[in-house]
């Protein structure tokens, strides 16, 4: 087999099909292969006026032998094991400085590891933008060496999303680096998108809307400050019919959300690096609350319906919602990031990401311009305290407290919305509470204070009372 791809893609699923349908496309020439034979021979029997770019392999070795050297290969694998198995496979069948790039949505310490191993050049790069992104132009974040990001930046740039002209492509820093801004990028869109169901949910159960007219209210919304993907795809999700029965398709989809994985990964990171992110916590747990069907059944048997109905908020109120809890998730997100670089050594551009994520991936939003002209303006500071942003939650937090409080007393669950206004409340508060839970610490525990004078260590009057008598 000659040698003549310049580059390989293992695993031919939805997402490795799309994106090596879109490198083909783009022009370049490339071997795929997948452990199941007759996939390959399906994907490229169906590939159209791009089979004459696709050399597929039946074999890991004629694989490898129908790539130009230096090699570099994608791997779009199940996250985990899969990838190791591969790699595995795949490191006897290489020269030393053949490049293996996982572009499958890794968690960022397997990354790490793999970046670490030292037996070969290797890549961690996230991909976002589902189905369509993958075929048609994702966003692309890049981890690991620079030089191995540049034998195959011309790719990754020629197939990704595009922003007036600029590719939303790039390498955001060593190791997992890419992989870690991936994770936050679906810990936003877990956020994002729960706080567009709780305010679905009020015009549903709160003003009796129907779908058709729920559609038509994102699609209004869509015109304005939260144009964006997720807002667009409400309204088309909104007016769509099941195709077997005709009704409208939220009426027959079952109110239990799936998830992947990565806005758990979120979580679990947000917590060893002690910084918050209450709104995309609150959203992986109403995933999780969705998943207890029969529970909720229960709790609706026993107490009753909580959602009551309402109309005392008009659209504005819920757009200004949305716009003021849209602003504090990604404000979360991005304090998140620079938290790890501190923590691993990262030198990672936020208003390169904020460029990346307009276009291409789930979270693409209209704000994301003006993010990152933000973050570049004030590097540093949180996003909610620069003046654009700081402008926009002062005018429409007011609407973010009015729809939660009403939310509240007429029982429609807002976790995510209602996270997002206390992390706000709380980092705007200058003194809050936390001396109590001091106090209450060494009293029970003597593990003593910081007093406002400046003298750490110290103990309340009970210290005496509970110290072991001396001898």
């Amino acid at each position: 087999m000659d040698a003549t791809a310049r580059i390989g893609l293992i695993g031919l699923g939805t997402m490795g099909a799309a994106l090596a349908s879109n490198i083909a496309e783009k022009g370049f020439d490339i071997a795929v292969f997948n452990r199941t034979t007759q996939v390959t021979r399906d994907f490229v029997a169906e590939a159209g006026d791009l089979a004459p770019r696709f050399t597929p392999a039946e074999s890991l070795e004629d694989f490898v032998a129908a790539i130009a050297k230096p090699r570099s290969i994608i791997l779009m694998v199940p996250a985990g094991d899969p990838v190791d198995q591969q790699i595995a496979a795949l490191r006897p069948l290489l020269d030393a400085d053949d490049l293996i790039i996982d572009c499958g949505n890794a968690n960022f310490h397997d990354t790490n590891r793999r970046s670490r191993a030292g037996d070969g050049p290797f890549l961690g790069v996230g991909v976002s933008g589902g189905e369509e992104g993958a075929r048609h132009g994702p966003s692309i974040m890049g981890g690991g060496d620079p030089a191995c990001w540049a034998r195959v930046e011309d790719i990754m740039t020629a197939i990704a999303a595009k922003h007036e002209g600029e590719a939303c492509a790039g390498l955001l820093g060593p190791e997992g680096a890419g992989h870690f801004v991936k994770m936050v990028h679906n810990g936003i869109e877990y956020a994002d998108m729960q706080m567009i169901a709780e305010i679905y949910g009020i015009l549903r159960d709160g003003e009796g809307l129907g779908p058709e007219a729920i559609a038509g209210v994102f699609e209004g919304w869509n015109e304005g400050t939260l144009a964006s993907y997720l807002i667009e795809i409400t309204g088309k999700v909104a007016r769509a019919k099941d195709v077997a029965t005709g009704e409208p398709l939220l009426s027959v989809i079952v109110d239990a959300a799936g998830q992947k994985g990565t806005g758990r990964w979120t979580a679990i990171e947000s917590q060893h690096l002690l910084t918050p992110i209450p709104a995309i916590e609150a959203a992986v747990v109403a995933r999780n609350i969705s998943a207890r069907l029969e529970e909720r059944a229960a709790g609706e048997d026993l107490f009753g319906a909580a959602p009551q109905a309402f109309d005392t908020l008009d659209r504005d109120t819920l757009e200004g919602a949305l716009i003021a809890g849209k602003i504090l998730c990604y404000a979360q997100g991005f304090t998140m990031i620079a938290a790890t670089c501190e923590a691993h050594g990262w030198d990672v551009d936020l208003p390169q990401v904020a460029r990346l994520w307009r276009e291409g991936c789930i979270i693409r939003s209209a704000m994301l311009d003006d993010m990152a002209a933000a973050l570049a303006a004030h590097p540093g500071q949180n996003l909610m305290w620069t003046p654009h942003f700081a402008d926009l939650l002062k005018q429409h937090e007011r609407a973010l407290r009015r729809v939660v409080s009403e939310a509240a007393l007429n029982g429609h669950p807002t976790p995510a919305l209602s996270s997002g206004l206390a992390y706000f409340d709380a980092m705007r508060t200058a003194r809050g509470t936390a001396n109590l839970i001091q106090g209450q610490r060494d009293f029970f525990g003597l593990h003593g204070f910081e007093h406002r004078n400046g003298k750490t260590h110290q103990h309340g009057p009970w210290a005496k009372q509970t110290a072991s008598p001396k001898n």
